[in-house]
């Protein structure tokens, strides 16, 4: 797909995996651990695999991390989560980040979910 025709959180899980792709190739070991470490922790366990992204939104929101906030509200999805349960996830993150925290919930945790799938 053409990037002009791309939503802004579409662009975003691009522009992060591009910048891993270069990461990999200037620092493959690093990489490939990193990956290999992200990839346990997010495995099926004891926490399904649906409550380990619930919890990585929560903690994306809570570290304003935009990139993250997108890419586990995708996940998120993903897995099958309702509006409820993501908001859910958005407001226990604000009762420890306040305001900054629920801004990030209500806009750009809303906006991915408009645009992956669950608003309309």
């Amino acid at each position: 797909m053409d990037n002009q025709y791309q939503t802004n959180g579409e662009n975003s899980l691009i522009r992060f995996k591009e910048g891993l792709g270069e990461l990999s190739t200037t620092l493959p070991d690093f990489a490939e651990k990193f990956n290999s470490f992200t990839e346990e922790c997010f495995k099926e366990g004891s926490l399904s695999q649906k409550q380990k992204q619930l919890i990585a939104l929560g903690i994306s929101i809570q570290a304003q991390d935009e990139y993250c906030m997108i890419y586990h509200t995708k996940g998120c999805l993903d897995q099958g989560c309702t509006e409820q349960e993501i908001l859910e996830a958005v407001a226990v993150s604000a009762a420890f980040g306040g305001g900054a925290a629920l801004s990030q919930g209500v806009t750009v945790v809303r906006d991915c979910m408009k645009e992956f799938g669950t608003l309309h």
